[in-house]
């Protein structure tokens, strides 16, 4: 089922990147819907040995497909409405984390690095966002915490490798695949944004939705 799915995914994505590429607005909003549901329902179908894992990570993508049919539509308020959405997915995506390592055990070397690396990042980014700035940084925050407790995840909990690799490798890959949506929000909006942000976004998504059957 797992393998079906994955073609299933890759088919989708194909289609996603082909209407993003001629401007088609509504077969790119139904593909990125149905698609976005792929990943909410790859997560309902994993064995869950980690209930508390699972039902906070569900819950987390489902307010990414929320996000998700948002950030597809053109009005600015939608772009707010995604932001905040998800906003929500990563706060669910870091009780997730706390599900299988308490937060006092996230302070590392690689919370520096990650903080460091989203610092760098915000600075990047403050000149173009006039009025989003705050909600931005608000953002940035979260996103640095969530990366940080997959990060911990990885490194200091006990659980099957394989799981931990999930997610940490989905959760930087969902963290990177920001950084082409701010680009393309506030600093140029090119094809180039979505051909490499996308394939990250969704990637990182269905692992962290596999990740579900590896703890």
């Amino acid at each position: 089922m797992n393998g079906l799915i994955i073609i299933f995914g890759i088919i989708l994505l194909f289609g996603l990147l082909y209407y993003e590429k001629k401007k088609k607005r509504i077969p790119h909003l139904i593909i990125k819907a149905i698609l976005s549901l792929l990943f909410v329902i790859t997560a309902l179908l994993q064995p869950h040995s980690v209930p508390a894992y699972y039902h906070y990570l569900l819950v987390g993508l489902i307010f990414c497909l929320i996000g998700d049919v948002c950030l597809a539509l053109p009005q600015k308020k939608a772009f707010m409405g995604g932001l905040v959405a998800f906003l929500v997915g990563h706060v669910l995506y870091i009780f997730s984390f706390s599900s299988l390592i308490p937060i006092s055990h996230w302070f590392s070397s690689g919370l520096l690095i990650i903080v460091g690396i989203s610092a760098l990042i915000f600075f990047w980014l403050r000149p173009h966002l006039k009025s989003m700035l705050i909600p931005v940084l608000i953002y940035i925050m979260v996103i640095t915490i969530m990366a940080s407790g997959a990060w911990a995840v990885f490194w200091k909990s006990s659980f099957e490798i394989f799981g931990r690799a999930l997610i940490l490798t989905g959760s930087l890959c969902f963290y990177l695949s920001d950084l082409f949506v701010a680009r393309h929000r506030f600093i140029k909006e090119e094809y180039r944004n979505r051909l490499l942000g996308l394939p990250l976004y969704y990637a990182g998504q269905f692992m962290l939705a596999f990740s579900i059957d590896f703890l």
